[in-house]
């Protein structure tokens, strides 16, 4: 399965635009959204993409009762903070992140090395990170905003062969 993975939307629409192209353009059969969509009608532009959508949420996401009745009605899911999954017969953990960017580094880091995971998709900290801790695959997609780091980014994964690429925009 080709996953679409992107983060810290921050409500701006001109970004997801572009990062929902970018999805197109690679076949993507699946949103992963790491947290921070923020507001409700974010949420309504991402939902419009033909795909399987997971929101894991974030701790900028305003009216959590909102976007979970948007997703619902789109057949979308929504979890909050974390969500372990199985996808193309690997465990996947989704979180969105905790504190600051150490505390988030220190969880994502402890979680890869247990390998319990065969992938660890996570957000908060608006920073590219994609590497292998033992037999983790762990993902940070960066933002999707361009806010913070000046970088507008999204992962394209293929979950069989665990090939990955991160895409700036």
């Amino acid at each position: 399965m080709i996953l679409g993975i992107m983060s810290d939307t921050h409500d701006n629409i001109e970004a997801v635009s572009k990062a929902l192209e970018i999805f197109r353009k690679h076949n993507v059969e699946a949103i992963i959204h790491l947290g921070d969509i923020v507001s409700p009608f974010t949420l309504m532009k991402i939902v419009e993409f033909p795909a399987r959508i997971v929101v894991v949420l974030g701790n900028n996401d305003g009216d959590e009762a909102l976007l979970r009745e948007i997703a619902m009605k789109a057949g979308a899911v929504v979890r909050k903070y974390v969500h372990i999954m199985e996808i193309s017969k690997r465990k996947t953990l989704l979180m969105h992140g905790f504190g600051n960017i150490e505390t988030t580094l220190t969880l994502v880091n402890a979680l890869a090395q247990s390998n319990i995971f065969d992938v660890i998709l996570y957000g908060h900290t608006h920073k590219i990170d994609a590497r292998v801790v033992g037999k983790t695959l762990v993902i940070n997609p960066g933002e999707v905003c361009g806010y913070i780091t000046g970088k507008r980014s999204v992962a394209i994964l293929d979950t069989v062969t665990l090939e990955y690429r991160i895409i700036e925009f």
